[in-house]
């Protein structure tokens, strides 16, 4: 009598050879690669964080008046302000030492406020005007080396960031914090071109908003946040070229 016994030990090694040898002939997968295909395809997304933009804010900032020094002085005594919240302290008699400055009248021409301080901060008795933001924020750059924002001509709403930030702005505005009529502006003839101006020009240092007001340190002043009417405020302040300095 035959024994077919080997015959089945045979089959039975070759079907659980078969499966070990196909397996050995697939290419092994390394963790790392295992990894790449599962993200391939997935995006990073990098969020970035927004201020968020409150409905009122009020900020508390020291106030400092011009006078009597300076009876044309309020751009550097805002700026003052401005520097002293940002915790380096500054006279406002300082700045108005350093700043660069610009004859009122000369062979004919005016000064011009985008240049430096047009004629005399110190007193009423001898022509003067007033200065603008790129000569602020040159100034202020010594103080605060790289941390000044000039955000000049940006809307209302980077004013408002900034506050949300809890830094107040430095900005030209006119002296009744409302729109200047065309018969008050007149034009100079400057060495850099003619230059549109008028005497009822002021600065204040932005504090705070809400729904109806805007809030400001004027330097004509010895109080901590004056009031005016928003819409009105920030007609005035466009009509000067949005003009505002912070950090």
């Amino acid at each position: 009598m035959k024994n077919h016994q080997p015959k089945k030990i045979t089959l039975v090694s070759l079907l659980l050879i078969f499966p070990i040898y196909f397996a050995s002939t697939l290419p092994i997968k390394t963790s790392a690669e295992y990894k790449s295909d599962v993200h391939m395809n997935r995006t990073v997304v990098v969020y970035q964080k927004e201020t968020l933009m409150r409905e009122s804010i009020l900020l508390s900032v020291p106030a400092l008046m011009q006078f009597p020094e300076l009876p044309r002085g309020c751009e550097v005594t805002s700026l003052a302000m401005l520097i002293n919240f940002a915790g380096v302290p500054v006279d406002k008699l300082t700045l108005a030492d350093e700043i660069t400055k610009v004859p009122y009248l000369s062979d004919g021409m005016y000064g011009n406020p985008h240049q430096g301080f047009v004629g005399n901060m110190y007193t009423y008795n001898e022509p003067g005007l007033g200065v603008y933001h790129e000569v602020i924020e040159d100034l202020a750059n010594q103080y605060l080396p790289s941390q000044i924002d000039n955000i000049t001509g940006d809307p209302f709403s980077s004013v408002q960031k900034k506050l949300n930030e809890g830094k107040p702005v430095w900005v030209i505005v006119g002296s009744t914090y409302t729109f200047v009529p065309e018969k008050h502006w007149e034009t100079w003839n400057t060495n850099e071109g003619e230059v549109k101006i008028t005497r009822k020009v002021h600065s204040v240092l932005v504090t705070g908003y809400d729904e109806n007001n805007v809030y400001f340190n004027d330097p004509f002043f010895p109080d901590q946040n004056r009031s005016a009417d928003i819409e009105n405020f920030v007609t005035s302040w466009a009509q000067f070229g949005s003009q505002a300095i912070s950090y």
